[in-house]
């Protein structure tokens, strides 16, 4: 069965083929009337508008793509829904891309997202980007990066401070009476491992005495977290750590698992802090404590100004950089020994 066209519903609805576009995209332009004419022909024949079409003729797409590192990682669910509730209020739809901590899945992305000429692109990067990034600007597609600032600054981006995040979370850990603190976290092309340990450093480094392992993992996983729990429980009580500063939440969650498991116990014997502060964090056997981010409020913030430099691709970049949480809860009890109040 042939494909109704434009011309068949203005033909039926005796009108102009530009006044059936004007009541598909610009209705208030058009006399009721006509509307109701223009409508009742398109329902008549069945006409479907191929927006596809329209949208190549146009130059952009009306959708907005988004990748990110881990779909499985509540902040990133929680940074996408904020991005979609502003790109919705524009009449735009989001294209979620899951890079899943890969580069070339990352890559695979970006080619889809430049053949199909979006609007825009939102990228929490794996690595640098840049390159790739200002390829799509030279093709009218405009990026923002999220939850990453952008090295050189030629690119706006939303993110939080991650070395702030860092320093709060192992500072804590230090107020709490503990002095072995390991940092898990990996992998180390992720930017934002690397900025919270950077943090950590430097509030280490301001208590003579304490000491800083770090124990690398292959992604920010429960698993990966189980896998160093294990590993740590595993080792004689006088060398393990008496704090552990986890990279995000998930892999705080298995390394509570692991440890429970193995009967190192959280707080009394480790304390345990996360990042994100996603929901599960309260809600584990024993409540983490954890580094907040505000993960709705980044999507919001870079749908916004992506939009802006869509509006207007000579607009400067902008950084904008939000402060981290401390969220304190049960897993960082003050050690026995320290004499502090348990939280």
């Amino acid at each position: 069965m042939p494909s109704v066209s434009v011309r068949d519903v203005a033909a039926l609805a005796g009108v102009s083929v530009g006044t059936v576009s004007n009541v598909l995209n610009r209705p208030e332009k058009v006399a009721e009337t006509t509307v109701d004419k223009v409508h009742s022909a398109i329902e008549k024949l069945g006409f479907v508008r191929n927006d596809a079409a329209r949208q190549l003729r146009a130059g952009r797409s009306r959708a907005l793509g988004l990748i990110i590192l881990d779909v499985a990682n509540p902040f990133f669910t929680d940074l996408a829904r904020g991005a979609e509730a502003r790109a919705a209020a524009e009449g735009l739809s989001i294209i979620l891309g899951n890079s899943d901590e890969k580069a070339e899945r990352e890559s695979a992305y970006l080619d889809l997202f430049e053949e199909q000429r979006m609007h825009g692109v939102l990228v929490s990067p794996f690595g640098n980007i840049i390159p790739r990034l200002r390829r799509l600007r030279e093709r009218g597609i405009p990026a923002v990066l999220v939850d990453r600032t952008s090295a050189d600054s030629t690119f706006s981006s939303v993110s939080v401070d991650d070395e702030a995040g860092g320093e709060l979370a192992a500072a804590h850990l230090l107020d709490t009476g503990r002095r072995r603190i390991a940092y898990v976290g990996g992998p180390t092309e992720i930017r934002q491992v690397v900025d919270r340990l950077e943090g950590a450093r430097r509030a280490v480094a301001a208590h003579p005495g304490a000491t800083l392992e770090v124990v690398p993992v292959g992604a920010l996983t429960v698993a990966e977290g189980r896998e160093a729990g294990r590993s740590l429980a595993a080792r004689p009580p006088e060398s393990r750590p008496d704090g552990i500063f986890a990279a995000n939440d998930l892999l705080a969650m298995g390394l509570l698992q692991a440890m429970e498991q193995a009967s190192m116990h959280v707080p009394d014997e480790v304390g345990l802090i996360g990042y994100d502060d996603i929901g599960f964090a309260s809600a584990a056997v024993v409540p983490l404590s954890s580094i907040r981010q505000p993960s709705v409020l980044i999507g919001e913030t870079a749908v916004e100004i992506l939009l802006e430099e869509a509006e207007d691709p000579t607009l400067p970049p902008r950084q904008i950089v939000y402060q981290p949480e401390l969220v304190v809860r049960q897993s960082t009890g003050a050690a026995v020994s320290a004499g502090v109040t348990t939280l």
